[in-house]
């Protein structure tokens, strides 16, 4: 079990061994459904600060109701932009998902980013909250190695790139983004188009052919499933967002329809 505040990151060593690992995105931006999330048993939850309304001052609770839960925290951050990255970590998070990287220079920021130096340009603050205001003795010798490095595969350059990318050391997974990557295959909506799940297919065996994990968002289960037959094991199953509106809709059809 990963949790926050400890060296130890277990999320990316199962990452890196490739274990079969299911989560959730956390998308309402609220304590609150991100507990209740927490306690559904979730190898992870995805608190996302691109597409929901998440800064870091939201996360820090939310990162709160998670310490007792068996679900790691993964961050998906804005943008791939160092400062905020950094306030990222500084906050708790181990575990990234990079949106939109295109190249291998864009791998190599996000992992840099993530590391002090002489690894990284990540700055230094001695207390913060994820080492415990200070607290944590060994905290600067240890967490470089136990950081997870995720990136994002969703647009035409980047699978281009997309061998390139795979191999920068510290890139842990290579992510797609299925509805960001149809769009830009010129498949708008259309992730299952042929086309669409042949770069998907081919983005996968890449992650293989360098020895690295490859993961999707994948909310209907027969896609799910079908990802994990062709070599996904980090794959996203469902969002807060998603089952709370899913959930709404079905009751009110009871009674007013």
């Amino acid at each position: 079990m990963s949790k926050e505040n400890s060296c130890f990151n277990q999320l990316k060593h199962d990452v890196i061994n490739k274990k079969t690992l299911f989560g959730c995105w956390a998308a309402l931006g609220s304590p609150i459904t991100t507990e209740v999330l927490g306690l559904a048993g979730f190898d992870w939850l995805l608190l996302d600060g691109e597409h929901a309304c998440n800064d870091v001052l939201t996360f820090i609770p939310q990162l709160m109701t998670l310490k007792d839960s068996r679900s790691a925290p993964v961050v998906r951050p804005a943008s791939n932009d160092v400062v905020l990255i950094k306030r990222l970590l500084d906050i708790g998070f181990y575990n990234f998902l990079v949106p939109m990287v295109e190249t291998k220079e864009e791998a190599i920021k996000a992992v840099k980013a993530t590391r002090y130096p002489p690894e990284g340009i990540r700055g230094v603050s001695v207390a913060h909250r994820s080492n415990k205001f200070g607290t944590v003795a060994d905290y600067f010798e240890k967490i470089n190695q136990n950081i997870c490095v995720m990136v994002q595969i969703e647009s035409q350059l980047g699978v281009q790139n997309v061998e390139q990318i795979a191999a920068v050391d510290g890139v842990d997974l290579l992510f797609v983004g299925p509805s960001d990557l149809s769009a830009a295959l010129n498949h708008f909506g259309q992730p299952n188009h042929p086309e669409v799940q042949k770069v998907i297919q081919h983005i996968f065996d890449v992650a293989k052919a360098h020895n690295k994990a490859a993961g999707i968002l994948a909310p209907v289960e027969a896609d799910a499933r079908r990802y994990l037959e062709m070599g996904a094991t980090f794959v996203g199953v469902g969002s807060d967002l998603g089952v709370f509106r899913g959930a709404t809709q079905a009751l009110a059809d009871k009674f007013l329809k």
